[in-house]
């Protein structure tokens, strides 16, 4: 079948691809083309890595336990000469024992078998445990390096990532590591000295029937090289295809609400089944070439078997050759494809694991647009004085979204920030912490340049409630905390009361220790946002962020809120964006932001008194309340 497959200009592995296929080809192109389309150009020139580097890269993670791979090669090694011995001492006790009618030379031989076997499983077992434990361990760092560099990229990296292609690099590819790393490195060690132990003995024995036995060689050689030029990419699609199988997976699962309002479910299953599909064919062409490779293996394995069979009795019905050498040499050409078996599974686990680093190393060498100047220094405790001198931004290079924006705050003032959704309200707030350097001008705080300080003392100033609060799976009390991880359970409780979140908190089944799920899944929009409140009160900022804070909730949390704020803005610098102004009647300045540009500012009577866009914004939120 082969030959016809070849005649009419198919391989083997083609015929074997169409074989496995279940759909009809222009549907199964269809779906590929709409996953293709979904592969992010970053993953498609993953292949211009080198191997070397990346295995080197991997093993600097190996280096500070060298010593125990270094003990569990020497236990490996041992275990592999006494391997190497057993179908000589069973030749032995045929010849010696058997042959000669000896039973005690039988009786020693058949000990010494046993204790070599025991021995092979006590080195054995000594291996698998250092292996497991350093395997186990270098995983373990790779995964914590992985989650600090995360921590180090900034938003916009995360803008442009999904979350579920993260969690697939953190999970998926790093356990691809995980395999490799704990027992194809050693095993591929083992392998070779048990091929090169085997093959030695084979000549000793006889060398004419050992060349018998490597007649099959050179076909070995045609399919592993055959195999190997194929394997990669088939684990790169793979790895890449389960990459979007459980980003696509996390966001269905995480906007479920809104899929089940738009009735989505039908279009989102279907889509699914796409991205299932196209992995599930990923794996099968992995499968099939394992299928192709191996059983190979195993039918050369049984020509060699039956050639020196064939030749070696011959040898021994002319005396050339004893019935004892014969059976150690039918045993070592067994045990001599053993290891280019494991070698051939190693190699799969290599190539698994080299597309997984491709992956990771990706990701690491992912550097964060944003960091902090070579010579910059702690910012200190501060007054709170922020001023913007010509501040010009914008999120793409041809894009503006702020144009020469100047704002000055003094110690203890509160800037409102007003304006329709998109005017540049909350990019105001990214600039001011950082999130996001300024294209042109500069901001200063305190009279610092903020580029010149370092982002995390910058940011211990800056308390922020944003309109769609975030809490952590935890506790009411962990989630007050998180801003200041040493306050006491008292201070946790005043800036409670402080808010008034001690309300509703008290009537909770465990106070502050009751769960709040995750994303706060048991609790309200609105105490949510209360004990945000908290956690700013906490944190005790000098200068304190309000975004949209109170837009969520209703009119009677909202007053409470407000009253809170009072407080908590009373001796900070505050700046508030709001869409409902009576939230704003009280600030220093207001400033109306209109397509990134400051149109008017002032209070609230003298931007009424000028009848002007804030006039007309807060006379039309007054009419519809």
């Amino acid at each position: 079948m082969s030959s016809g497959a070849q005649s009419n200009g198919i391989s083997l592995w083609d015929w074997f691809h169409r074989l496995s296929l279940t759909l009809e080809d222009e549907e199964r192109r269809a779906r590929e083309d709409r996953v293709r389309d979904l592969l992010p150009d970053q993953e498609e020139e993953l292949g211009k890595a080198y191997d070397a580097q990346l295995f080197r890269r991997l093993f600097g993670y190996a280096r500070p336990y060298r010593r125990m791979y270094i003990g569990a090669i020497i236990l490996m090694v041992l275990r592999s000469l006494l391997s190497a011995a057993g179908p000589g001492i069973v030749g032995l006790a045929i010849d010696e024992g058997i042959r000669e009618g000896s039973l005690s030379v039988l009786r020693f031989w058949a000990l010494l078998f046993i204790g070599a076997a025991l021995l092979e499983w006590l080195f054995n077992r000594g291996r698998v445990m250092l292996l497991a434990f350093v395997g186990t361990r270098i995983v373990a760092d790779i995964r914590s390096h992985l989650y600090q560099h995360l921590h180090r990229l900034t938003l916009h990296f995360y803008n442009n990532y999904s979350v579920g292609r993260l969690m697939s690099r953190l999970i998926s590819d790093v356990q691809a590591l995980e395999g490799f790393l704990t027992w194809s490195i050693t095993g591929v060690f083992r392998a070779v000295f048990t091929l090169v132990g085997i093959v030695g003995t084979m000549l000793l024995l006889n060398w004419r029937l050992a060349l018998v036995s490597f007649a099959v060689l050179p076909l070995m050689v045609a399919l592993t090289r055959y195999w190997s030029g194929r394997v990669r990419q088939t684990y790169r699609a793979t790895r890449q295809r389960i990459s979007l199988l459980n980003g696509y997976l996390n966001e269905s699962v995480s906007g479920i609400r809104v899929t089940k309002s738009f009735t989505r479910e039908r279009y989102n299953v279907e889509h699914f089944d796409d991205l299932n599909q196209s992995y599930f064919e990923a794996n099968v062409r992995a499968t099939l070439l394992s299928s192709l490779y191996l059983p190979g293996i195993d039918v050369l394995s049984y020509v060699a078997m039956a050639l020196v069979v064939g030749v070696g009795g011959w040898l021994v019905m002319g005396d050339a050759l004893t019935p004892g050498t014969l059976v150690a040499f039918v045993l070592y050409v067994e045990r001599f494809f053993e290891p280019i078996r494991e070698l051939a599974d190693r190699y799969n686990s290599f190539q698994s694991a080299m597309a997984a680093s491709e992956r990771l190393f990706a990701l690491l060498d992912s550097e964060p647009e944003l960091q902090d100047a070579p010579d910059a220094y702690d910012l200190g405790p501060i007054q709170g004085e922020v001023e913007f001198q010509d501040v010009c931004f914008g999120y793409e290079e041809d894009e503006c979204v702020l144009v020469d924006l100047d704002l000055h705050a003094d110690p203890g003032e509160r800037i409102a920030l007003v304006g329709e959704t998109g005017a540049g309200k909350t990019t105001v707030i990214k600039l001011l912490a950082r999130f996001f350097d300024v294209d042109r001008g500069r901001i200063l705080v305190d009279g610092h340049d903020i580029r010149a300080v370092t982002r995390e003392s910058l940011r211990r100033q800056l308390g922020m409630v944003f309109q769609d609060t975030f809490l952590f799976s935890g506790t009411v009390a962990e989630n007050i905390r998180y801003g200041r991880l040493e306050a006491t359970d008292e201070e946790v409780e005043a800036a409670a009361r402080a808010v008034g979140a001690d309300e509703f908190i008290e009537r909770l089944p465990q106070g502050y220790q009751s769960e709040v799920g995750e994303r706060g899944g048991n609790l309200s929009i609105g105490q949510r946002q209360i004990l945000a409140c908290a956690r700013a009160w906490l944190a005790n900022p000098r200068i304190l962020v309000l975004d949209e804070a109170t837009s969520s909730v209703d009119t009677s949390t909202e007053k409470q809120i407000q009253r809170a704020f009072e407080r908590l803005m009373e001796g900070r610098t505050s700046f508030v964006i709001a869409h409902r102004l009576n939230t704003v009647v009280q600030a220093d300045q207001i400033l109306v932001i209109e397509d990134g540009e400051v149109v008017e500012r002032g209070r609230h009577e003298e931007l009424l008194g000028w009848r002007g866009r804030y006039y007309d914004l807060y006379t039309m939120q007054w009419a519809q309340e």
